[in-house]
């Protein structure tokens, strides 16, 4: 049980002080752990857990850590994995903001930080990919060409009639409900 509860504060822990540019920048980093580190769950399952905890309300680094804390240690793995996500990061976020007040001007972080804003786009790329892979493979049942329609109705709703999201997620809860039994 310390072992687990030790593995899910350095897992998370590291992922989550690697993952620079949010929640989900971090999420590639999270199912290396998780899936090929560690071998909590498999990609299928991460996927899964990914997918639900999106269409919660609130950041997804905490709701997956803490899925993923409770599945492999119960409550007090969901404590310790949420504590390895918060508690680093905010004690580093108070340091930075100091820092970076400090050193705004420099050259050399200005630099930093655009040089590491490709390798976050190419990382959501991947993760992307790799859900993409799983999003579509299930089709919809008597209707497989579902969940397609669905993304692109809900991209350009979102994108381009300036829909709030949260509604794209409550829709393709109920279509999904309605129409998607069964087919994953």
């Amino acid at each position: 049980m310390l072992k687990n509860l030790w593995d899910l504060f350095v897992g998370f822990g590291r992922s989550t002080l690697l993952g620079y540019g949010g929640g989900p920048s971090i999420i590639p980093l999270y199912q290396n752990e998780v899936v090929d580190n560690y071998g909590w769950m498999g990609k299928e399952e991460f996927g899964q857990a990914l997918a639900f905890g999106n269409a919660l309300p609130g950041p997804i680094a905490t709701k997956l850590a803490a899925y993923i804390g409770y599945k492999v240690a119960g409550w007090l793995g969901a404590a310790v994995a949420l504590g390895a996500v918060v508690v680093p990061t905010a004690l580093l976020m108070v340091l930075l903001v100091f820092i970076m007040h400090k050193l705004q001007k420099n050259p050399y972080i200005q630099g930093m930080i655009k040089g590491v804003q490709p390798v976050i786009f190419v990382m959501l790329a991947m993760l992307a990919f790799d859900f993409a892979k799983y999003a579509f493979q299930r089709g919809g049942g008597s209707l497989p060409f579902l969940p397609f329609l669905i993304a692109a109705v809900f991209f350009i709703s979102v994108q381009y009639l300036g829909m709030n999201a949260v509604w794209g997620i409550i829709g393709s809860l109920i279509i999904g409900a309605l129409f998607m039994q069964g087919s994953t």
